[in-house]
């Protein structure tokens, strides 16, 4: 049987940090996210109305780069996560334009107990940078994580 790698709720202490790898926004991923959510902004698909913008040209959705986000924090170490439990002050502070690598950083900001002592609740400070070290968004994010058996 393989050895457990999975980070439990006893793992980690308060400030642990860790940084996922980057992924390049294409205009393939905001199109097709565009299809899967049905939101079709002109900020997002019409190039000619974009560039009168502050943007000046096409940017991804704020949810669609969260949603990239939410995939590059399974190339840090692997928590034995039960359940993904929500947002905290999550905000949009940037764009992401078409071309844009992006990758995410994660701290451990605080321990919560659970009602039952099998799992407990860890929340992440997470910020979104793009290829130049700016924030794009960030937030906390509250995840229900498995504790270790016996502990």
């Amino acid at each position: 049987m393989a050895e457990d790698t999975r980070v439990f709720y006893e793992d980690l202490e308060v400030d642990a940090e860790h940084k996922s790898t980057g992924r390049t926004i294409t205009e393939t991923d905001v199109v097709s996210f565009a299809g899967l959510s049905g939101d079709f902004n002109n900020m997002h698909i019409d190039e000619e109305f974009a560039q009168k913008t502050v943007f000046k040209g096409r940017v991804a959705h704020g949810l669609c780069v969260l949603s990239v986000a939410s995939g590059l924090w399974f190339t840090m170490p692997r928590l034995a996560t039960i359940a993904f439990m929500g947002l905290e002050d999550w905000r949009f502070s940037g764009a992401v334009k078409f071309g844009d690598t992006i990758h995410i950083t994660r701290k451990l900001v605080e321990k919560r107990e659970h009602k039952r002592p099998n799992m407990g609740f860890l929340i992440f400070e997470v910020l979104v940078h793009n290829q130049s070290g700016e924030v794009v968004q960030k937030g906390k994010w509250v995840i229900l994580v498995q504790r270790r058996e016996g502990e």
